[in-house]
């Protein structure tokens, strides 16, 4: 049965179409009946999930004066049915206490008429699916852009449904990176010996240009299909499982893109920031402070906290509010589903700070409740440990605000340890703010849960930040894969791969992987044309990486540094009968350095054996130096 479009509800969608046409969004005209519309997220579900209740978003045209009724169902109760300003969205409320797998027939009715009726999944869990162990220290952490790593399939460069089409030759355009290329890289991926994959996000994002990044997302439950499909997410995870690598998803809960279907019907006049003035005028956004210290200042007034909270990205990311409490359950929902559909060990959350942090409590409560050994690390850009401490799980703060967030990618140790090698050893400078912010770990709950990184994608990349000098290279690369904090890498930064230093340059950071593509002439896969500081970086790579897959001091030991004197930096990391001494040089001439005054660190061993060149080293005669450079050693009897 058709249920037509009222005169006030199509007058007004005319008026937001030729608002959203002004911004290129791609939109569909009122439709006819509830069939051509209707559509029901989350998509499928499961029994035996710790959180029993459901609520399932209904989407349709003109259907909020309809009724719904379970038609075929058991253990399944509809608690209730949400209604909001919105004529197009209905919110159905299931408890699943009793449920058991089954598909559910679910139906839409009017004046007890059915007009419209569908099936639900309930599925049965994996085995084992909610002790899933997520990343941790025993991991390597490798970021991909996948736009810009691999192309698989060719085949889905383009589509006829997505708005922006491949131009690889515009650094800012889609270049036809995808699934299927790194699902065709595990076997690299083990060799360099990685052991999970941070991809930046993969749903879709149909927007007419700059969407490869990911971060504007149109739909929330399905993959873009120039980088695949759901079930191809799917096998990547099953098939990188195969290799020892785990998928860490990008989330984002702030922002969407506006090309999503529900800038053409909201689903109520909540649902995002700023959305009443913002669509009476699309060009009229108040966009975010960035002021992020606002939420945690104990004298901050509540306009500067929602100017940062609650302003807008860009005119493209429209801000999501996650005090709308179906918006809330809807984006906590979305992120369990992602991790059950997919199987994933972890999450990373973007621009974690910018969202309700109550929501933000919430949404971290209910993933860690489904999955207590899973973990999350959000990104909270800032140099200062204590902004950073704020949210991560276990911090007491003083104005008691309890997050339930695992890890927190350690920005302030990153920025300190640019810093400390690339400026001129001095009183304060040098390696000296590098073994100053160390010992802020003091402010975090659990410092070695922090991901460590040597780079991003909005970062530029190590070894020009390094000035091109390979030394300093490995330095940055070994304080990041043996500091007692979870170790991440950007992709490339195996090769050398480099970009400008100055200000954003995010094409340049975000380059082809060389070997990607078939023409490529530089091929790292099969390492083709690789130049002798590439080769020489790549197996320093491999080697330190292969080699933390099985010490234990560096995924779980005691660490101790001393005060850098004279341009050497030591730290060393002890478990068990494992010892390491690691040294940093920063000395262009050839020095040797007296061990005496790191005994202490030694735990009874007397020597040691450089576990990249292998050369043995006495500890009761000078380490001979030649140049900068880090040695690590691996101390025995």
């Amino acid at each position: 049965m058709s249920l037509p479009c009222s005169p006030q509800t199509c007058q007004h969608r005319v008026s937001k179409l030729v608002s959203s046409l002004l911004f290129g969004f791609a939109l569909s005209t009122c439709a006819m009946s509830v069939s051509a519309a209707l559509s029901v997220e989350p998509m499928s579900w499961w029994t035996g999930m710790q959180q029993t209740q459901l609520q399932l978003l209904i989407t349709g045209d003109n259907i909020r004066d309809t009724q719904v009724k379970l038609i075929k169902a058991q253990g399944v109760t509809l608690s209730s049915i949400d209604k909001t300003d919105s004529n197009d969205h209905l919110f159905v409320n299931l408890d699943l206490s009793q449920a058991t797998p089954q598909q559910l027939t679910l139906g839409l009715f009017k004046d007890d008429q059915l007009l419209e009726q569908f099936d639900y999944a309930l599925q049965a869990r994996k085995k084992g699916s909610r002790d899933r162990q997520g990343f941790s220290n025993k991991d390597v952490i490798y970021l991909i852009t996948p736009d810009r790593f691999a192309n698989g399939n060719p085949d889905n460069d383009n589509h006829p449904d997505m708005l922006e089409q491949a131009n690889r030759g515009f650094d800012g355009g889609r270049h036809g990176g995808d699934i299927m290329g790194i699902r065709k890289a595990l076997p690299y991926l083990h060799d360099l010996g990685v052991t999970q994959l941070w991809i930046n996000p993969l749903l879709e994002n149909n927007q007419q240009k700059y969407s490869y990044h990911g971060y504007s997302t149109t739909n929330f439950y399905k993959i873009d299909p120039r980088f695949g499909s759901n079930q191809e997410y799917q096998a990547l995870v099953e098939e990188a499982q195969t290799f020892g690598i785990g998928i860490i998803q990008d989330v984002v809960v702030n922002h969407m893109g506006s090309g999503h279907q529900w800038i053409t019907s909201m689903p109520s006049s909540t649902w995002i920031n700023d959305q009443s003035r913002w669509l009476k005028d699309p060009t009229d956004v108040s966009y975010s402070s960035h002021r992020r210290t606002t939420v945690q200042d104990p004298y901050a007034v509540s306009g500067d906290i929602s100017d940062f909270s609650d302003g807008w990205f860009d005119v493209t990311m429209p801000d999501l509010n996650q005090r709308d409490p179906h918006m809330a359950t809807y984006l906590i929902q979305n992120s369990i589903w992602w991790v059950e559909y997919a199987g994933l060990s972890g999450i990373r959350e973007d621009t974690y700070s910018h969202a309700d942090k109550h929501f933000l409590s919430d949404w971290s409560k209910a993933i860690m409740n489904e999955y207590p050994h899973f973990n999350i690390v959000g990104e909270e850009w800032t140099a200062n440990p204590v902004t950073v401490s704020y949210w991560q799980t276990g911090k007491q703060n003083t104005d008691g605000y309890q997050s339930l967030v695992p890890s927190m990618m350690d920005f302030p140790v990153y920025e300190a340890l640019i810093s400390s090698l690339t400026d001129k050893e001095q009183w304060e400078s040098g390696f000296i703010k590098l073994y100053q912010m160390l010992a802020n770990d003091l402010v975090y709950s659990n410092p070695s849960n922090l991901v460590l990184f040597e780079g991003n994608h909005d970062t530029n990349r190590i070894y020009s930040l390094m000035n091109n000098d390979i030394e300093l290279y490995k330095m940055a690369m070994a304080y990041v894969l043996t500091s007692n904090r979870i170790p991440q890498i950007f992709y490339g930064s195996e090769i050398l791969m480099q970009s400008p230093t100055g200000e954003r340059n995010d094409g340049a950071v975000r380059a082809d992987f060389p070997g990607g593509w078939p023409q490529d002439s530089v091929n790292v896969f099969s390492h083709q044309g690789l130049n002798a500081d590439q080769k020489q970086a790549l197996n320093f790579m491999r080697t330190l990486l292969n080699y933390r897959k099985t010490s234990q001091a560096i995924q779980q030991g005691d660490l101790h540094h001393f005060v850098p004197k004279d341009g050497i930096y030591v730290q060393s990391r002890h478990f068990g009968d494992e010892t390491l001494l690691i040294v940093y040089n920063k000395n262009e001439q050839a020095v040797e350095l007296d061990l005496s005054r790191f005994t202490e660190v030694f735990n009874g061993n007397t020597q040691g054996i450089d576990i990249i060149n292998k050369q043995a080293q006495a500890l009761n005669q000078p380490l001979k130096l030649a140049q900068k450079g880090v040695t690590i050693l691996a101390l025995s009897h």
